[in-house]
C-alpha cells in the first residue's frame, strides 16, 4: 500500500543517498525544510507534481514510491552532476509532459489535483481517498481499477473509458463526463451532482444508489444495466434506456424529451413525480407498461 509513511521513508533514503540535507532538497523543490521533515516523518505527503519533481532530482521513476520497489542505490558523483544539469534553470520543465506510469499500483490519500495527460497511466490501480480536483482526465482509460472515496470534483473526463472497474463512494460533483463510456463496471454510492453526462454511455453496469441532483442528461444511453435507488431530475433529452432493469428509480420534477425506453425489465417499477413528457416518450412508456401517473403530457408542437 502506498501511503505517506512509505513515501516519506523513500524520500529520506533517496535524499541521504544523494548526500543532500533536508534544506538542500527543500530549496530544489521550492518548499520549506519543515515540509520536507514532515514528509520524511510520514506526517504529510507531497502532491503529485512535487513528487514528480523529486523523482527528476534523484533520477527515479514515480513507480519507485510503490512499496514493491527497493530503495535507491547510491549514485556516483558523475551521476549526480548529470542530475544537477537536468534540473538547471535552463532546462524545460518536464512537468508539462509527464513520462511516468502509475498502473497496477496502490495509492492511498494521494493528491493528484490539477494533473494532466494521464491516458492509461492508472490502469489496474487501486485508488482510495485520493484527490483529483480540477484534474484533466480526458481520454483516460481505467481498466480493472478499484476506486473508492476519491474526490473528482470539477474534473474533466471527456472521452474517457472506464471498463471492468469498481467505483464506490466517489465524488464527481460538477465534473464533465461528456462522451465517457462506463462498461461492465459497478458504480455505487457516488455523487454526480451537476455532472454533465452528455453523450455518455453506461453499458452492462450496476449503477446504484448514486446522487445525481441537477445532473445534465443529453444523448445519454443506458444499455443492459441494472439501475436502482436513483432519482433523475431536470431535463432528460434524446436519451435512451435499453434492456435495463429498474428498482426504486424515480423521475422527479423532470422534463423528458425524445427519450426512448426499449426492451426494459420491470419498467413499471419506475415512479414519475410531477414530470412532463413529450408524445414520443409517452408512447414508449405506455408500450412498456410503465405507470404513467405523475406524468403530464406536453402539447404537440405544430
Amino acid at each position: 500500500m502506498t501511503n505517506s509513511k512509505s513515501i516519506g521513508k523513500k524520500i529520506a533514503e533517496a535524499r541521504k543517498s544523494a548526500n543532500l540535507t533536508q534544506s538542500e532538497l527543500a530549496q530544489k523543490v521550492s518548499i520549506s525544510p519543515q515540509a520536507v521533515g514532515k514528509w520524511e516523518r510520514g506526517e504529510s505527503m507531497p502532491d503529485i507534481i512535487t513528487l514528480n519533481r523529486i523523482t527528476e532530482i534523484f533520477g527515479l521513476d514515480l513507480n519507485h514510491f510503490s512499496e514493491n520497489n527497493k530503495p535507491p542505490q547510491p549514485e556516483s558523483a558523475k551521476r549526480m552532476d548529470a542530475l544537477e544539469d537536468d534540473i538547471s534553470p535552463t532546462k524545460p520543465n518536464k512537468n508539462s509532459d509527464l513520462n511516468w506510469d502509475m498502473s497496477r499500483g496502490d495509492w492511498v490519500d494521494a493528491d493528484f489535483s490539477g494533473l494532466k495527460n494521464l491516458k492509461e497511466k492508472f490502469s489496474g490501480s487501486n485508488l482510495k481517498n485520493c484527490t483529483f480536483v480540477n484534474a484533466e482526465l480526458t481520454d483516460l482509460i481505467f481498466k480493472g481499477n478499484s476506486i473508492a472515496k476519491c474526490d473528482f470534483t470539477n474534473s474533466d473526463w471527456r472521452n474517457s473509458k472506464i471498463h471492468r472497474s469498481d467505483l464506490v463512494g466517489n465524488i464527481f460533483e460538477a465534473s464533465s463526463l461528456i462522451d465517457v463510456v462506463f462498461s461492465e463496471s459497478e458504480v455505487l454510492n457516488c455523487d454526480f451532482s451537476q455532472a454533465n453526462f452528455e453523450g455518455a454511455e453506461i453499458i452492462s453496469c450496476d449503477f446504484n444508489s448514486n446522487k445525481m441532483e441537477l445532473a445534465h442528461w443529453k444523448i445519454t444511453s443506458f444499455k443492459k444495466s441494472d439501475l436502482s435507488n436513483l432519482i433523475f431530475d431536470g431535463t432528460i433529452e434524446d436519451c435512451s434506456f435499453e434492456n435495463c432493469s429498474f428498482k426504486k428509480v424515480e423521475f422527479r420534477n423532470a422534463t423528458i424529451i425524445n427519450t426512448f425506453f426499449k426492451n426494459n425489465r420491470k419498467l413499471n417499477r419506475i415512479k414519475f413525480t410531477d414530470c412532463k413528457v413529450d408524445q414520443l416518450t409517452y408512447s414508449f412508456l405506455k408500450a412498456g407498461n410503465a405507470d404513467v401517473s405523475g406524468i403530464e403530457l406536453m402539447p404537440m408542437v405544430k
